[in-house]
């Protein structure tokens, strides 16, 4: 069994689509399909409500869209050259939101008109990386170059930022769960961490191995955050109900992989767009 198809079965097992028995008597194929910009380097897929699929070619500065019934793709060029556009979320009107990595700013294209809009954040937040909406509409995103948290209010343009309290965390992958509250992983360190929509305050979680790495999160209809352990090859899963602050973090279960497999891309059934 490649290690392809073994990270992918145990991704089906965390989005409850059955047991690993089960699966493993399921057919798969896989169709790939090329992208029409060479050296885009295709990025962070995102499943639209249309069931097209959208992508970011980060290093041709690129958004692109796939039509997965049709084959067909439409490629959109950021106004901004070189911004590097990294991570990907979709609003409730289906435009297109995504971070400008290399240029320091968050996006927003119209897939109507194929308008862009562009909120630059403050210089010191070099990296913007993840996006993910909340119920309210609001985006969150992680900055991992300079250990920041953004929020980001589409009604207004307001854009506010935090730092973590640790230092070189690298905030990397970002969810949120049916409270409204994101939950993020610090990729530099061993912990995770979720961030108070109102105050925006952050709690830190160690994890129990000094050499764990999170890096991508997903959030379960049940509440629980599970989580890409890069470093270690382990997937992890974390009940923050059942867990106070004080008490520090409750390992609900964590399973290996595959030796070297490098687990990083992290998805749930029921996860908001990310």
């Amino acid at each position: 069994m490649s290690a392809a198809i073994a990270a992918f079965l145990g991704l089906l097992t965390i989005a409850e689509i059955g047991s690993l028995a089960a699966l493993a008597q399921t057919d798969l194929s896989f169709t790939e399909w090329t992208v029409p910009t060479k050296g885009s380097h295709p990025h962070d897929p995102l499943a639209a409500a249309d069931g097209t699929i959208w992508y970011t070619g980060q290093m041709t500065s690129i958004l692109g869209r796939l039509n997965p019934r049709t084959g067909a793709f439409r490629e959109y060029r950021t106004k901004t050259p070189g911004s590097g556009p990294h991570g990907l979320a979709a609003d409730q009107e289906g435009n297109i939101w995504f971070t400008g990595n290399f240029a320091g700013y968050i996006g927003k294209l119209d897939p109507n008109t194929g308008a862009i809009t562009e909120y630059r954040l403050p210089q010191e937040a070099r990296d913007p990386h993840t996006p993910v909406f909340d119920e309210a509409g609001n985006l969150w995103f992680t900055v991992q170059g300079t250990d920041m948290i953004g929020r980001l209010v589409p009604k207004t343009g307001d854009i506010k930022l935090v730092h973590v309290p640790t230092a070189n965390a690298l905030p990397y992958g970002i969810a949120v769960n049916s409270n409204g509250v994101p939950f993020f992983a610090e990729f530099g360190t061993n912990k995770l961490a979720s961030i108070d929509p109102k105050t925006m305050q952050i709690h830190e979680y160690p994890l129990p191995n000094a050499g764990s790495r999170p890096r991508r999160i997903a959030i379960t209809s049940d509440g629980a955050v599970w989580y890409t352990d890069y470093a270690r090859g382990y997937l992890g899963r974390f009940d923050p109900q059942a867990s106070s602050f004080a008490s520090g973090l409750r390992l609900v279960v964590q399973t290996p992989v595959l030796t070297g497999s490098l687990p990083s891309v992290m998805s749930s059934g029921t996860a908001s767009p990310a």
